[in-house]
């Protein structure tokens, strides 16, 4: 559980863990960027807007990483360079193999600096030292690698498992403390996993009954329907009154799962990354939250981070990154974290319709029209 700590010298993570709105944090660092480009020797003048980022993601199942965190990034790269910097993509597929060998290939092809979302935190280590050897920056997003990398962009992800957590608890309510909860958490091979489990222990332990509880590899939601379908043949379909499960794709094989298994009221289950379908099982009453983490946010800030290194700024010493996290291969890592809101359908119009990640129209398609009806989502 201590594989990375966290120190801060900003709000403190409770203070803004509920807001319902999220389009007050999203701010951005231009101004600190303009005042601090070239402060340091090593930069290249002719790079300040020349420049070639290599964004590696993870996986396909996660649709936020396609849809949002992808074109997103590059859009602020764009913005943020007159147009002139471009984003070299590639996609890992849930294959740490695979993305050793895509950050290597951008090492061979001289890119500028390394955005990476680790599917393997400690199997990207050896590719994130050659680049450091090549005078490659690599910053790691939304997952902490391992290796020596020069910053790290994600979300208090603590606090992502204590929303969830708390959640339960109070969703369970009075007879929270006898209540069997099934936790399905993520991937031991994603640093984030440990901390999720972490925070949602942290609100769970001694407050409910964990009945049973799973590790999920590479977060795939076969593996995880098949994980609850074990827990319902142990417990019981009838005597399961809440599941933790850490991701969205996991909650809908959850879900799936109780169906199956002839469940009729669904007992409140969790979730994270707000992908619409999960939303969409919010309205119909069948997920009782998932965790929105602004995407425009952490997208921007790792952009302007990656812009920022290239440009020679010290992340730390340029306010760009005001706290600080330890992986096992490094301490005191510069570190940008994000606010996390816990969605459910009372706030959806206040979160991710206001922020633009989805229309009213896309949520309430024609199968969960009476229900937006019924919540006042129109």
């Amino acid at each position: 559980m201590n594989s990375r700590t966290t120190r801060r010298t900003s709000t403190p993570r409770i203070a803004v863990a509920l807001t319902a709105s999220t389009s007050a944090f999203l701010l951005t660092a231009c101004g600190a960027l303009d005042s601090v480009a070239g402060s340091d020797s090593a930069a290249t003048p002719e790079k300040t807007n020349d420049i070639t980022l290599g964004l590696l993601l993870p996986d396909r199942d996660t649709a936020r990483f396609e849809k949002f965190d992808h074109p997103l990034i590059e859009k602020h790269v764009a913005s943020l360079t007159e147009g002139k910097g471009k984003v070299v993509y590639a996609n890992a597929g849930a294959s740490a193999a695979k993305q050793s060998e895509q950050m290597e290939k951008m090492i061979a092809d001289e890119a500028d600096v390394i955005l990476v979302d680790a599917v393997d935190a400690k199997a990207i280590a050896p590719a994130v030292r050659k680049a450091k050897d090549a005078g490659i920056p690599v910053i790691a997003y939304d997952r902490l690698a391992e290796g020596p990398i020069s910053g790290y962009v994600s979300h208090d992800n603590e606090l992502v498992g204590e929303v969830q957590g708390r959640a339960l608890v109070d969703a369970l309510g009075a007879s929270a403390e006898s209540s069997k909860v099934v936790m399905l958490n993520g991937s031991p091979a994603d640093p984030n996993t440990a901390r999720f489990k972490a925070g949602a222990l942290g609100e769970l332990t001694h407050r409910v009954d964990i009945a049973k509880t799973y590790d999920t590899k590479e977060w795939l939601p076969q593996v995880a329907e098949a994980n609850m379908k074990k827990a319902i043949a142990a417990l019981g379909a009838d005597r399961i009154d809440a599941v933790y499960a850490a991701n969205d794709g996991m909650a809908g094989a959850a879900i799936a799962a109780l169906k199956d298994a002839g469940v009729k009221k669904l007992p409140p289950v969790t979730g994270q990354d707000a992908d619409l379908p999960a939303v969409q099982r919010i309205v119909a009453g069948e997920q009782y939250m998932t965790v929105y983490k602004p995407f425009l946010q952490e997208a921007t800030d790792a952009a302007e981070l990656a812009v920022a290194k290239v440009r020679g700024s010290e992340l730390r010493f340029d306010a760009l990154a005001q706290d600080s996290v330890d992986s096992p291969t490094d301490k005191d890592i510069p570190a940008r974290l994000v606010p996390v809101v816990a969605l459910t359908k009372d706030n959806i119009k206040e979160t991710v319709v206001q922020d633009g990640v989805y229309t009213v129209r896309e949520i309430c398609t024609a199968a969960y029209a009476d229900d937006c009806a019924t919540i006042g989502l129109n």
